[in-house]
């Protein structure tokens, strides 16, 4: 089995020539229903195999065939095993949804527990810079991991907003005049940071 099949590790796109034309299908994966779902459906409208999903009501073997075909190419062997006894692309489309709607709303959920873990998140007079820099990276990789990447600009607003005043205030405020923090990295204001904590324990 290939890497990503059983919802570990990168995953592939799956490459299906048509006559002249080159389909790209996305590959099903645990945590990407939503957006599969969306990128399937333009695939399935550009060969007109849609209308025998949704509404579903025309009558149309080769459309039926095609759509089937199609959605074997674009789902792990795993799921391949559980559903491969359907006898129409509806069918398959709606057994597809019901496994994997659920673990989408998860993922939702978790997105939102997440962000709202990192609104609150402060750093606490006793912490030092490394361990809270620590916090904040490790809640932006998780939530790069379920697909939401939070850009480094806004990374290090969050972690100069949110250091403690009467430690960091006159660092903070010198770093905001005389860098471009669109030009540098987080890695790079933390390391500055660390320095300057440093001289304080000094």
């Amino acid at each position: 089995m290939s890497d990503g099949e059983d919802g570990a590790g990168p995953f592939p796109v799956r490459v299906k020539e048509i006559g002249s034309t080159t389909i790209v299908c996305p590959m099903l994966n645990s945590t990407n229903y939503t957006v599969w779902s969306i990128r399937m459906k333009v695939v399935l409208k550009i060969h007109k195999a849609w209308t025998v999903i949704d509404p579903g009501t025309e009558k149309n073997e080769e459309k039926d065939y095609l759509a089937m075909g199609l959605l074997y190419h674009a789902i792990p062997e795993s799921l391949i095993m559980q559903i491969g006894y359907v006898d129409s692309s509806k069918v398959m489309w709606e057994s597809i949804k019901a496994r994997y709607v659920g673990v989408d709303r998860v993922k939702e959920a978790r997105l939102q527990t997440l962000n709202a873990e990192f609104d609150r998140l402060k750093m606490m007079e006793s912490e030092t810079i490394d361990a809270y820099a620590g916090k904040l990276s490790s809640i932006a990789s998780k939530l790069a991991a379920l697909g939401e990447v939070i850009d480094e600009l806004k990374l290090m607003k969050k972690f100069l907003k949110t250091l403690p005043r009467s430690k960091f205030i006159h660092i903070v405020v010198s770093l905001e005049q005389v860098l471009d923090l669109k030009s540098i990295g987080f890695g790079d204001v933390v390391g500055r940071l660390k320095a300057y904590e440093e001289r304080i324990r000094e």
